[in-house]
């Protein structure tokens, strides 16, 4: 039986009472008895006017609503807080903790037998997830699914590579500033996620892995009345666990989800960020990503999705191709379809993949996009604890390069020098962002992918080697190195690179490394200045900087971790 209204009384002394008061006030609503004795659905509101990615949330929650209550619950819909991408000081990633601090708490501190977490921009489902770990309440995750594409001058868009592709043409003067504000309009035609394989759609694709959500759900475009259908679908489901209690996310997040959700990531072409994601949500309870095993994953599991920024096609041709199903179809036995989801088992799923005749867009084993995953781990003397690059979508000329390092110090420091004619950069230099880490930003910004410097973009030059502590988006290609680990502002080899210093990166040895020799990094250790980033004095930003933990840690805060528990 569930416990519905009397479940997490409010302390008043007498528990009697303490549902009478309960009961009291929750009747000025209008709900009958009848209503609050059934077992009760909470329903997360991310929806928020500067949330465009989430401004079909309204609709998803009636559909939720509405098959909460055909299958006999009680929903009750609840806000948190909302982050979108593009609208977060000083970045999305700052909040990522916060949110999942908002949710847990209010997964606590409210009755329900179950929860419906929506969510969708690229910090809110690994946030709603870290919660639901940590909670430890029986789980339904909806995604509020991806854009329908845009069009200009009879080519495809999608937001946000060809945002990036076409700012830098303009950028470098090759479309005008009327062509690029008639772009500006026609990137993002709906309400949804980016309809490239960012890290929103990233996000989507590793929750149905994981078995959270039900199948097709990552890739339902978010207008289209198959996303409402879906999420009625998932509130039947979560008045049924409301009632079993159960499945929880710590019965479905085992090592055979995981090791799935990271062999999903390298098949997608999948963004940096969810690796940091997957990481932070893997922290949350008993297990550990191990970036050694990821990286050997990279070499087993080849790319089969041909979506941007990876390949040409955009989230609704992969839907309509038979989304993530198919795909786990497709992967075989580097799946294991055994493992348990909220709907009972990834085989139930893959059993049900749509076969579609002619579609181009999920590969073959036999023929895929790359051979190898979509990222790569490195090592090296500039990277103790690890690297990150996605190499399907570099350059191959420049997988293997040695280049003279360009420093940048912070962002400001970039913003303020990168388009200066007179900086002294060539095509073959290595770009060097630091002080853009979790800590140093703070907040580890998307800022990894720095921009060609104006004079060299006007010349032609679309790619170099750029490297950083940042994040990079999803969305964003060219070959970059991110997640450059321990960051300078803590300590990291980056903070002793200087300009002029030769850098090598071997994508292939998985190596990045300073060729400066051990004695002199020594001589430059013992003359580096004081942290560059001093503690602010109150509030999230004091909580933050005191306990942010670096990439390969999740960046969550230290204090969050293997810290799951029953709400019971």
């Amino acid at each position: 039986m569930s416990d519905g209204l009397r479940k997490g009384l409010t302390s008043y002394g007498d528990a009697g009472f303490s549902l009478f008061l309960r009961k009291a006030f929750i009747k000025a609503m209008g709900y009958s008895d009848d209503a609050l004795n059934r077992p009760i659905v909470g329903i997360t509101n991310t929806h928020s006017d500067y949330n465009p990615c989430h401004g079909n949330v309204p609709q998803i929650i009636e559909a939720v609503k509405r098959g909460v209550m055909l299958a006999g619950a009680m929903p009750m819909v609840f806000p948190t807080i909302s982050i979108a991408e593009s609208f977060a000081h000083p970045t999305s990633m700052y909040l990522r903790n916060l949110m999942a601090m908002d949710t847990e708490e209010m997964i606590r501190a409210q009755p329900m037998d179950a929860v419906v977490v929506i969510g969708g921009c690229d910090k809110t489902l690994p946030a709603q997830i870290m919660a639901a770990v940590s909670a430890d309440l029986p789980t339904v995750v909806i995604p509020v699914g991806p854009m329908v594409v845009g069009h200009h001058k009879g080519e495809v868009l999608g937001a946000c590579t060809d945002c990036r592709r076409l700012w830098g043409k303009f950028r470098a003067g090759d479309i005008d500033a009327v062509e690029i504000e008639a772009v500006n309009g026609r990137l993002a035609p709906s309400v949804g996620t980016c309809m490239v394989m960012g890290t929103a759609s990233t996000m989507a694709c590793l929750t149905e892995a994981l078995g959270l959500s039900l199948p097709m759900s990552a890739t339902i475009p978010a207008p289209h009345a198959e996303r409402f259908r879906s999420a009625e679908a998932s509130g039947r489901l979560a008045a049924a666990m409301a009632l079993a209690k159960g499945p929880k996310p710590s019965e479905l997040l085992t090592e055979a989800s995981l090791r799935n959700a990271q062999v999903v990531l390298q098949a997608i072409g999948g963004s940096t960020n969810g690796l940091i994601h997957l990481t932070a949500i893997a922290g949350r309870g008993t297990h550990r990503i191990d970036l050694s095993a990821f990286d050997q994953l990279s070499r087993e599991v080849p790319v089969l999705v041909d979506l941007k920024p990876s390949g040409d096609h955009y989230m609704e041709h992969f839907h309509h191709a038979g989304g993530v199903p198919k795909l786990l179809a497709q992967l075989g036995e580097l799946i294991d379809l055994d493992a348990r989801t909220i709907y009972g088992s990834l085989r139930d799923a893959v059993a049900a993949a749509e076969q579609v005749p002619g579609q181009d867009v999920i590969r073959a084993r036999n023929d895929p996009i790359r051979a190898e995953g979509a990222m790569a781990v490195l090592s090296g003397n500039l990277a103790p604890r690890g690297a990150v690059i996605k190499h399907s979508a570099a350059s191959p000329n420049l997988l293997q390069h040695e280049g003279r390092a360009v420093v940048f110090d912070s962002l400001d420091d970039m913003a303020a020098r990168i388009d200066d004619p007179e900086l002294g950069v060539a095509a073959d230099d290595v770009l060097v962002l630091r002080n853009a880490g979790p800590q140093g930003a703070p907040g580890m910004p998307e800022a990894g992918y720095l921009p060609i410097p104006l004079k060299l973009a006007r010349a032609g030059v679309k790619d170099m080697v750029r490297i950083s502590d940042a994040r990079m988006s999803g969305t964003a290609f060219g070959t970059i190195v991110l997640h450059i680990t321990p960051e300078s502002a803590a300590g990291g080899p980056l903070a002793l690179v200087r300009n002029g210093d030769l850098i090598r990166l071997d994508v292939a040895a998985r190596r990045i490394d300073l060729l400066v020799d051990d004695a002199e990094l020594a001589r430059r250790r013992a003359v580096l200045p004081a942290a560059a980033q001093p503690a602010p004095p109150r509030g999230y930003a004091r909580l933050f900087h005191d306990t942010i933990l670096q990439a390969d840690q999740g960046c969550d805060f230290d204090f969050l971790t293997g810290q799951g528990g029953s709400t019971d």
